[in-house]
């Protein structure tokens, strides 16, 4: 049997400056291949620290536990090792580059991560294909990476990185958060058709989505889908579809609570 994808064990997590105790307390997670896991939780419970702890970031620090992906341990990987390996992660808020265009960054990503050297000619070709998947404007290949990009844009960009980098694993840190609520429902299908997009290409890629939406859980894919309940840094309840239609049956303060992540 082949080893899982995705592997985190015992994880035990505190914040690396100013440590006041500890965020992720004993955290275990499997991921194998083409499996998509939706984690969700309150606001303080861990999501994002569990995101940026799997990709390596320098703001958190394993205190125990382990993280292994394609059966190697990773643990103590830098992100940009972490990266070239085939992990990605799609951000909340990402940075606008000024002076480096979107094709120039891709070109770059794709050099590191697969030792592809195209030519921007021949990257132009593939990205404008997926463009097209994904419904992006020709225009947007051309310029400054998130600079001025409105919040659709930006979610298209994150969608585009992953079609073309192929990951192994996505990991999808509320990509949908932090909008403005009159676009919400658009942003949710940008990021529920990137993924249905990647995985047709890539149907082996594990997903791994931080979400607090249900409706976003339910579109990404038709597929079996397992979701986990993060509170105060433990997984507390793991299950199916089965558990999504009870939290969407549920109307206790609880629900309202993961729901809404406050």
């Amino acid at each position: 049997m082949p080893s899982p994808l995705l592997r985190v064990k015992g994880l035990h997590v505190q914040p690396s400056e100013n440590p006041s105790g500890e965020i992720l307390e004993g955290l275990d997670l499997t991921v194998n291949a083409g499996e998509v896991h939706a984690i969700m939780g309150p606001s303080g419970s861990g999501k994002s620290a569990l995101a940026s702890t799997i990709m390596g970031s320098p703001r958190y620090e394993v205190v125990s536990g382990s993280i292994h992906f394609m059966g190697d341990d990773v643990t103590d990987w830098p992100t940009d090792e972490r990266a070239k390996a085939g992990m990605f992660l799609g951000f909340q808020r990402p940075q606008a580059i000024p002076g480096v265009s979107v094709i120039q960054f891709l070109h770059q990503a794709l050099a590191a991560r697969k030792g592809i050297d195209l030519s921007v000619a021949e990257l132009r070709l593939v990205t404008v294909g997926w463009m097209r998947r994904l419904g992006v404007d020709s225009s947007f290949i051309d310029r400054q990476l998130n600079e001025g990009f409105s919040a659709d844009e930006k979610q298209r960009h994150e969608m585009l990185q992953m079609a073309i980098l192929e990951p192994e694993i996505a990991i999808l840190d509320e990509t949908e958060s932090g909008i403005d609520i009159d676009i919400d429902i658009d942003i949710k299908a940008i990021a529920a058709q990137g993924i249905r997009e990647a995985r047709v290409d890539n149907p082996n890629m594990g997903v791994v989505l931080i979400t607090n939406d249900l409706r976003l859980v339910d579109a990404v894919t038709s597929d079996d889908i397992h979701i986990h309940i993060l509170i105060d840094g433990r997984i507390v309840a793991s299950g199916g579809r089965d558990l999504a239609a009870q939290l969407e049956k549920n109307s206790d303060n609880a629900l309202r609570t993961l729901s809404i992540g406050v």
